[in-house]
């Protein structure tokens, strides 16, 4: 078995990735190979936080630009976000792997209210934690609540799953000669205007000094390869930042 490179990650998914070919909701086939590819990873040891997106139900932005209120639009993509986290938890167990979801929103009924030392100690014992409602405010997006989460639970990478291989100086969906960068520093990406995730994500990544990968998701293995010290997608870090060499030391 290969060794992992990192102790504790925090893997960003977008609402999209559960929804397949289909183009909305969540399709249940590709729910249970994203819940492989996750429990992979926890065998190897990693304690692994998930940050969940809600686009595949609906988006607050989109809502929003049609004449609905910003915030009333954004408060309805978090519950978006709640399904999806309870949607992935079911996926994970129904496979033997523990799980808990935390809400920014309280919805004791349905998952744990978020407590930074709460996750952490979830974390500690093994347990994926879901991080859903994004940030419980307006106005963020789930981009920024993975950058927040991962820098509050104290995780040493923000894994960034999208349906491209990185980062690229233009859309390679659309454009033949679209090249991809294999490493970028923050202000590369705040200057350049790359889509990478949102401006205040990448700022809080930059003041912390918090790497992300960017990578493809639809690849099977891809977390792992990243996790055991592959160097697949874009790396977006500090210009003297090195991967780690060496397997971390096991929890105590």
């Amino acid at each position: 078995m290969s060794k992992a490179r990192f102790q504790r990650v925090t893997l960003k998914l977008s609402g999209e990735a559960l929804q397949g070919a289909q183009g909305y909701g969540i399709d249940p086939p590709v729910l249970d190979t994203i819940a492989g590819e996750i429990k992979a990873v926890i065998e190897l040891g990693v304690e692994t936080a998930v940050v969940i997106g809600g686009g595949n139900i609906f988006r607050g932005v989109k809502a929003s630009a049609k004449g609905m209120d910003r915030a009333s639009a954004d408060y309805m993509g978090m519950m978006a976000t709640v399904m999806n986290a309870i949607a992935l938890q079911d996926g994970l167990e129904r496979i033997g792997v523990y799980t808990r979801v935390l809400s920014a929103i309280e919805m004791k009924e349905v998952a744990e209210s978020y407590i930074r030392r709460r996750a952490t100690r979830h974390l500690e014992k093994g347990r994926v934690v879901i991080f859903a409602a994004g940030t419980g405010n307006p106005y963020f997006t789930t981009d920024t609540a993975a950058a927040l989460r991962a820098m509050e639970v104290g995780s040493q990478v923000l894994l960034k799953a999208t349906k491209v291989d990185g980062v690229y100086d233009k859309d390679p969906l659309k454009h033949d000669d679209a090249v991809r960068f294999d490493r970028l520093e923050y202000l590369d990406v705040l200057s350049r205007g790359l889509h990478v995730m949102d401006a205040t994500a990448i700022s809080l990544c930059k003041e912390n000094n918090l790497p992300i990968v960017v990578f493809d998701m639809l690849a099977t293995g891809n977390i792992e390869r990243v996790v055991c010290g592959e160097k697949l997608g874009t790396l977006v870090a500090p210009k003297h930042y090195e991967w780690p060499e060496e397997e971390p030391s096991s929890r105590s």
